[in-house]
């Protein structure tokens, strides 16, 4: 098998990618995310990824739906278990993340990001009412109970882009 390898120099035209097309950069004016994971290590990444845009400045609105609820219910939110799957790494996985610089309880997480001032936190009403969420057992943070049908077409359908975790 022969292997072909094609230098920059050598694309024509039409196929050379000009840099000088591509415009300006992009910004991320508002996010959109749905977490339906209710685990530790599960809900650390959508967190992070909602810190990083609203500390960038773009707005985000998550929304929790299935096990996710837990994860912002008082009671609950520093008592999530780790996935089956990394059960045995709990302990690691809180220090890394306070070695980071964050901090390792859910509910001190979801006040930092909070305070960012540029993120809005939803609950699923039927998540709530299978989970018992309600507004008296819901982190002080949370913004509201809501339909999923009104977080897609109220929040979802205005952002820039979407993410489910």
């Amino acid at each position: 098998m022969t292997e072909t390898i094609v230098t920059t120099s050598e694309l024509s035209e039409e196929t050379a990618f000009d840099i000088t097309e591509a415009g300006p950069p992009k910004t991320l004016e508002r996010l959109a995310i749905v977490v339906r994971e209710g685990t530790y290590d599960r809900v650390l990444t959508p967190f992070a990824f909602a810190y990083l845009a609203a500390a960038s400045g773009a707005q985000v609105d998550l929304l929790f739906v299935n096990w996710a609820v837990r994860a912002v219910m008082q009671g609950e939110a520093d008592r999530l278990p780790m996935s089956a799957e990394h059960a045995q790494e709990g302990d690691y996985v809180r220090r890394q993340v306070e070695l980071a610089g964050l901090p390792s309880k859910i509910s001190e997480l979801v006040i930092a990001i909070k305070q960012t001032g540029n993120v809005a936190i939803y609950v699923c009403s039927l998540a709530a009412q299978i989970f018992g969420a309600t507004r008296e057992n819901l982190l002080p943070e949370v913004d509201e109970i809501v339909g999923a049908t009104w977080f897609l077409t109220e929040r979802v359908l205005g952002a820039d882009t979407t993410q489910y975790f």
